[in-house]
């Protein structure tokens, strides 16, 4: 069963109208919000707290690491999800891909365990 393009339709406008909606929303906030700036208002504000110091100071590079390191390993379990769903339907071709999916990740997770990645110091 071949797909053609205008089975791609629908998601063609969903795309269209998030898209648009975003680009409506940030027009309308830009244009119709105040304008009027003051020392007050440009001050740092943070739960009623006043400011102790400059909220500029740098973090560690291992604190990044950690968070860009998560992001990727929970966005590759995702595409676990429909794996799963479709277990039956996907047969042994589907489950040796997966096999293969979960050896390259267990890889890179191995390699930044070799690399000291993780270890916080």
């Amino acid at each position: 069963m071949y797909s053609t393009p205008y089975d791609y339709l629908p998601m063609a406008i969903m795309a269209a109208v998030a898209f648009g909606f975003v680009a409506v929303t940030m027009a309308a906030t830009h244009l119709l919000g105040p304008k009027r700036k003051s020392e007050v208002k440009l001050d740092t504000f943070e739960c009623g707290i006043e400011s102790q110091q400059n909220a500029r100071f740098p973090f560690s590079i291992k604190y990044f690491l950690i968070a860009i390191l998560f992001v990727l390993f929970d966005v590759e379990v995702i595409f676990m999800y429909p794996w799963a769903v479709n277990f039956k339907e996907g047969g042994l071709e589907g489950f040796i891909e997966m096999l293969v999916f979960i050896g390259i990740l267990l890889a890179g997770y191995l390699y930044i365990i070799k690399k000291g990645a993780l270890k916080w110091e």
